[in-house]
């Protein structure tokens, strides 16, 4: 890799033409030298001014930034006497609260692995997660324990309901109440030694295609994450308080929430699902600064705002975030007709990219409509022509490759899967079509990948093809995105049934519905006589597509 120093950058666009790479605008920051560091410990030591790190919406628990601290050693310590140990893999079920966070930095502070699961996930969606990260202990709440009926493996609750529910056939082991209890003044632990480069958390991604997978992340990785919200904060805005109402099972509520927001001494208020009056009024109560939303919501805002504007006092809203599929020019410029006070800074990030991408920091970043900002610190990017390989200049449209310290590690236990999306040279191929303007703006075209997002969700269409083809009426069947205002994309359904079958779109709606959860649910179907593919077999999604869309 050349020295950036050395190479004659373009400072308006970014771009190096004797690499045809584009380079961050923002400036660098240097990580740690120290290699045998945690991400628990580089956070913990992050100097700042902040008092409240999180509070629970649901219980108006405050938890500082000091009780945050000791609250992890004393559940480290637990996890230690229950054998947890560097590279152990522990899963963690559950909505937003102020316990995940805490238990997330106990885990990764022992150099063991943390992974995430939806709780709205079904049985078997738990089961062939689990047999793909082979965890050894599970944190949950009481509502997912009977899903787990029959797992062998211990688990905590991380709630006190366990004595009016039948918990079924699983081990329960103690609870985050007792482990909090944990006295640990005295207590001389011997820890393995955690480096940077070991693996910290294993996030499920679909990626740019295909059935959803885990992603490695190292102890780096995520500093380089924490390292870029400290670097981009800014003291004259005064102290922030930011409301979580993603799910912090996902990259961007665990990223930017669970741990990203501790090194700028920010408060994270957590609300343990969206609510929108629930959320609002959080906003009021807790002075809210900044509030990140997917497009269906700030859509519900702006044909609502007469009526919220009347009843809810947002004045201490400076910015509402906004990530997780494109916003359009439209939505933007009715929605700041509504509340012009506040701006929308729009962001790009994967769970490859350990939530690195793109941002908007400013209101002046912000009025680039349509883009998803600059690229983030120490990031370097190329666009791809994806039919012939080559590397393209500012202004011209291919898939969108990144590289710097925040990209994953790889795949768990797909070696296929990670060389098709990380080269040799450490560039991710996104899968997003993408443009990077004269300024250095990047512009998020379209997919190349063939994700579904319903709400921000991502649904895989492969994963929901599968279940279809299980059927026995069934020969074939092809998922696509469906537009809809109110939720971006659904998934739409062609199916192909067996000869002399008459089963009906909503028995397999139906069929699919008891085996995933709620947001993967196929809304829409059609039944056709062939599935149109490639001489490859590939499907040939857009064509379903325009078909689809041909008869709005």
């Amino acid at each position: 890799m050349a020295e950036i120093s050395s190479l004659r950058i373009d400072p308006r666009s970014g771009f190096c033409s004797s690499n045809s790479t584009f380079y961050s605008k923002r400036v660098p920051f240097p990580l740690p030298s120290n290699h045998a560091l945690d991400i628990t410990t580089f956070i913990s030591s992050y100097p700042h001014h902040g008092k409240t790190a999180f509070i629970d919406t649901a219980t108006g628990r405050h938890l500082s930034f000091s009780q945050l601290w000791q609250s992890v050693d004393s559940v480290s310590t637990c996890l230690s006497e229950l054998g947890i140990q560097k590279g152990n893999v522990v899963i963690i079920i559950a909505p937003n609260s102020i316990f995940l966070p805490i238990v997330c930095l106990s885990v990764m502070s022992l150099g063991a692995i943390i992974t995430t699961s939806n709780p709205l996930n079904t049985s078997r969606e738990f089961a062939v997660q689990m047999a793909d990260s082979k965890p050894v202990l599970v944190f949950t709440t009481a509502q997912v324990v009977p899903k787990l009926a029959g797992s062998p493996l211990p688990v905590v609750l991380l709630d006190e309901q366990v004595a009016t529910q039948k918990t079924g056939q699983v081990k329960i082991v103690t609870t985050i109440s007792e482990m909090l209890k944990k006295e640990t003044k005295d207590k001389i632990r011997v820890k393995d030694r955690v480096y940077q480069d070991d693996a910290a958390t294993l996030l499920y991604s679909s990626g740019t295609t295909g059935a959803s997978k885990g992603v490695i992340s190292s102890h780096r990785n995520l500093m380089a994450l924490t390292q870029s919200f400290s670097h981009l904060s800014n003291p004259e805005k005064g102290e922030q308080t930011h409301i979580c109402a993603v799910p912090m099972f996902h990259i961007y509520g665990f990223g930017a929430f669970a741990i990203g927001k501790l090194t700028q001494g920010s408060k994270v208020v957590i609300l343990s699902k969206f609510d929108m009056k629930e959320m609002l009024s959080a906003v009021e109560k807790y002075r809210v600064t900044c509030l990140p939303l997917v497009p269906p919501i700030l859509l519900v805002m702006v044909k609502e705002a007469d009526v919220i504007r009347k009843k809810y006092d947002l004045s201490s809203l400076q910015s509402i975030v906004c990530g997780g599929a494109p916003l359009s020019k439209d939505l933007i410029n009715r929605f700041r007709e509504k509340f012009p006070s506040i701006y929308i800074r729009q962001g790009y990030a994967m769970t490859e990219s350990t939530g690195f991408g793109a941002s908007m920091e400013t209101p002046e970043e912000c009025l680039k409509y349509g883009s998803v900002g600059l690229l983030s610190p120490n990031l370097e990017a190329k666009i791809v022509d994806p039919t012939t390989g080559m590397a393209l200049e500012v202004n011209q449209k291919g898939e969108l490759w990144v590289r710097g310290p925040s990209i994953m590690k790889g795949y768990l236990n797909n070696a296929e899967a990670t060389a098709a999306t990380l080269d040799s040279q450490g560039w991710l191929k996104t899968g997003d079509l993408c443009y990077i303007d004269d300024d250095g703006y990047v512009y998020v075209v379209d997919r190349l990948k063939e994700l579904i997002k319903y709400k921000g969700y991502q649904v895989p269409p492969a994963e929901l093809e599968a279940l279809l083809l299980s059927h026995p009426q069934i020969s074939g069947a092809a998922v696509i995105p469906f537009p809809d205002e109110e939720v971006g994309q659904y998934p739409m359904a062609y199916v192909v049934r067996n000869s002399g079958s008459n089963i009906s779109d909503t028995a397999l709606m139906d069929f699919v519905a008891k085996q995933v959860a709620p947001y993967k649910r196929i809304r829409k179907m059609a039944f056709v006589t062939s599935i149109p593919k490639n001489p490859s077999g590939k499907i040939l999604r857009r064509e379903l597509i325009k078909l689809a869309i041909s008869k709005i």
